[in-house]
């Protein structure tokens, strides 16, 4: 036990112990996800992460530790969002004939999103710092601790906030969409990407690939309208 205990303490703090931990946990996780038939409450994502903080906080792992490895992986995030172009190239005549009425969505949405988020905290009597990490909770993770920067908000907070909200879209989104009988999947996937950023369009290009299209698309149109709309709006207000 003394040899298996000395063991891990030096894995841990080695950077193969972080790539090695996340790729193989997601890799479990998304087996998982495939043998429940892509069951959206078993998202893959979800699970790994909760997988990954138990098996450092039960053995005590520091943070850092942990992500001087996994930060190969998080340098991937990059080049996987922009190969979400590619299929909305394939669409692009499709993409043009419709662009006043999706960029008028994007723009609806996005501001739903945020302001009901505020909206709803203010309500609940939150600091005004957390009221400024939660308005760009629907923007991918490196763009909402950026805005949230800018608006004197928590950066690190801000990033939770997004994956929760990407998580819980990812999530509940064909549940509420099948209450509400939203069938097209071009209308699922441009919500989802709008409300969930990139795991809300990972959901959906497991799903549909017209779906992951328009999600990828939604996920593009509110980086750029939340970047400039969210910090002009709170110095108006």
């Amino acid at each position: 036990m003394t040899d298996f205990v000395q063991l891990w303490v030096y894995l841990s703090t080695t950077p193969l112990f972080g790539l090695t931990a996340t790729l193989l946990t997601y890799l479990l996780a998304q087996a998982a996800y495939q043998w429940l038939d892509q069951a959206p409450w078993a998202n893959p994502v979800l699970w790994t992460v909760l997988l990954l903080a138990s098996m450092l906080s039960l053995s005590g792992t520091p943070y850092p530790s942990y992500f001087s490895g996994a930060q190969f992986i998080h340098f991937l995030l990059g080049p996987a969002v922009v190969a979400l172009a590619w299929p909305l190239w394939q669409r692009r005549e499709e993409l043009r004939r419709r662009a006043g009425p999706l960029l008028l969505a994007a723009l609806a949405g996005g501001a739903a999103a945020s302001a009901s988020a505020v909206a709803i905290g203010w309500a609940l009597g939150l600091p005004d710092e957390l009221l400024r990490s939660l308005a760009p909770k629907s923007v991918t993770a490196p763009v909402a601790m950026g805005i949230a920067e800018q608006l004197g908000g928590i950066p690190a907070l801000a990033a939770v906030f997004a994956v929760l909200t990407g998580l819980v879209g990812a999530i509940s989104a064909k549940y509420l969409f099948d209450a509400l009988g939203v069938a097209p999947a071009q209308i699922r996937g441009f919500a989802l990407g709008t409300a969930s950023h990139g795991i809300g369009a990972a959901r959906a290009m497991h799903v549909n690939p017209d779906a992951g299209a328009y999600a990828g698309l939604a996920l593009g149109i509110q980086v750029l309208l939340a970047a400039v709309l969210i910090p002009l709006v709170a110095r108006l207000l």
